[in-house]
């Protein structure tokens, strides 16, 4: 008996003593004896790789390049092998070295209608590659906190949980700081964190909005495991030459331990923290250097890295890849040349997708990919992992499965109970409020093919306006970009656009316009077709009647 390729060949007694058998046994033997030295090698460049990524040393070192060394032990074939396996991405994905279903923890501060449109772009690259359970933390203000909640309310992922962080309440802790940076006071929450999260979470990966990932959150995750005993920080070092001092005269940094290090992307062990005593830690170090360096320029960032150069042991750095950072003056590119698999891209600038950067198409696309992807699919239950399904998944479900798929009716019932992801407030939003509650807001709903209206009602309408907009994730995109560059839309601040996403095959009209309806912020409200165009002076001629009404002055008949 013989063994192909895990199947048993079975010879006749009188079959095997022929010269035919003997030739047949010989290249059976020769084909498995190949298939056994190619499987060697297959695990050689496996123990391989994970000698270079999961057996970094502990002792922080640079990660940057080792990660794809080989071992004393490997061939000279092996290496050129690995090399070719590399460039060509034929590897199998390494297995991070996690506990299976094990929860991941991610915090991010998220403030505004900006940042929270921002933020579900990087949870969509998040939840396209994870195989674990996440438990997303977020530090918001009022405006994110709203829309953020009922985004996730709706979405109704599998195996995802949300908890917010009042910012208001942490603001007394760096406020006095003095800073430079776009961000403002949320740049420096980060510094809040073991007093913001829950006391008994132990570690956490904290995560700037604008941070799109290429893999499994579990490989960063993973990397908690290589800590040293003193080690409390995980960071990328810093791709510009900003700490360096030379990007032009007389500028003065922040002192950093060499190039620095950047705070896009952060692995925080909470539990060494608190014990080490890091609230009052970062608080000496940032009144210390304020003596003479007056402010910020990098928020957070700063105050980390005056920090780590005063306490080095603590840092564990992390691999460039972690963090590919594409803002103006970086040498990101040494590392994505050096490195081909990039886990993580930061577009950290003020300008965002337009960084000046030759290979920044490529980064464009991948951003692109997860900025219009459907977050309906992401709604996916977890394999081999026990569902955690909340009591209204489990309703919706029972709601569900009592369905006759007989019935005629069956696609409008079940259309009926489908809840359709919503995110409030698309774009920035202000309203301020009438001081005589004669307010009335205008509220309607329309799809994509009615986007040319939108100019004109705001141009007949002063007043406050509430519509809800029934779009797929791509659709949304050219929303956007319309209304961006709409010299009326840009500059009309006190209009509120809710985005329903499109499910199923039915245009749910009654529920995308309750949707509006709910979020006019007026005590009255005007309700119309969005093909229909008010008369102009509308707005305040119906406050008029609604000053009378409530006033209780009889309007003679006939008189308009």
């Amino acid at each position: 008996s013989l063994v192909l390729y895990g199947r048993s060949l079975l010879l006749s007694p009188c079959l095997s003593e022929t010269p035919e058998a003997r030739v047949l046994e010989r290249a059976v033997l020769e084909s498995r004896v190949r298939e056994m030295e190619e499987e060697n090698r297959q695990i050689r460049l496996q123990l391989n790789q994970l000698q270079g990524t999961a057996g970094q040393p502990a002792d922080g070192g640079n990660y940057g390049n080792a990660a794809w060394g080989a071992s004393a032990d490997t061939g000279p074939d092996d290496v050129e092998n690995t090399a070719e396996e590399r460039a060509n991405h034929t590897e199998c994905p390494r297995s991070p070295t996690i506990l299976k279903c094990e929860l991941i923890h991610v915090a991010c501060v998220c403030a505004g209608h900006n940042a929270s449109r921002d933020v579900v772009t990087l949870v969509k690259s998040i939840l396209f590659h994870r195989r674990n359970p996440l438990h997303f933390h977020f530090i918001t203000d009022a405006v994110a906190n709203q829309i953020l909640s009922s985004l996730f309310q709706s979405w109704m992922v599998p195996s995802v949980q949300v908890s917010f962080y009042d910012a208001d309440e942490l603001k007394s802790e760096v406020s006095w700081i003095p800073n430079k940076h776009y961000s403002g006071i949320y740049g420096l929450m980060k510094l809040t964190l073991t007093k913001a999260l829950p006391s008994d979470l132990t570690k956490v990966i904290v995560l700037d909005t604008d941070i799109t990932f290429a893999t499994d959150i579990a490989e960063l995750w993973a990397i908690f495991r290589k800590f040293t005993d003193k080690q409390v920080i995980g960071l990328v070092e810093n791709q510009s030459d900003w700490y360096l001092g030379n990007l032009w005269k007389n500028h003065k940094p922040w002192p950093a331990l060499g190039r620095g290090f950047n705070t896009g992307v952060i692995l925080l062990y909470l539990e060494r923290l608190r014990r080490i005593g890091w609230e009052q830690m970062w608080r000496l170090t940032a009144e210390r250097e304020l003596m003479s360096m007056l402010s910020t320029s990098l928020a957070d960032q700063d105050i980390f890295n005056a920090f780590i150069k005063q306490n080095p042991v603590l840092v564990h750095q992390l691999p460039c890849f972690w963090n590919v950072q594409l803002s103006d003056h970086t040498r990101s590119e040494q590392c994505y040349t050096e490195v081909s698999d990039l886990k993580v891209i930061h577009w950290n600038s003020p300008k965002k997708l337009r960084v000046k950067n030759k290979h920044v198409e490529f980064f464009r696309n991948l951003y692109l990919t997860f900025l219009e992807y459907d977050g309906n699919l992401l709604r996916r239950e977890l394999f081999g992992c026990p569902s955690q399904a909340t009591s209204e998944s489990v309703r919706l479900q029972g709601a569900l499965e009592e369905l006759d798929e007989d019935d005629q009716c069956y696609d409008f019932r079940r259309e009926r109970i489908t809840v359709h992801r919503v995110h409030l407030y698309f774009l920035q939003y202000e309203y301020t409020p009438a001081g005589d509650d004669t307010d009335v807001t205008l509220v309607a709903q329309l799809s994509m093919d009615r986007l040319q209206m939108l100019e004109a009602i705001c141009k007949h309408w002063e007043g406050p306006i509430s519509l809800a907009l029934y779009m797929s994730d791509a659709e949304a995109q050219q929303f956007l970009r319309y209304a961006q560059a709409s010299e009326v839309l840009k500059n009309r601040k006190n209009v509120g656009y809710h985005i329903v996403y499109k499910e199923g095959q039915f245009y749910p009209v009654n529920l995308v316009r309750n949707v509006a309806l709910r979020n006019a912020n007026t005590p009255y409200v005007f309700l119309a077709d969005v093909d229909f165009l008010p008369m102009y002076g509308l707005y305040d001629y119906l406050r008029q009647i609604i000053s009378l009404i409530i006033h209780c002055i009889t309007i003679p008949v006939g008189q308009k």
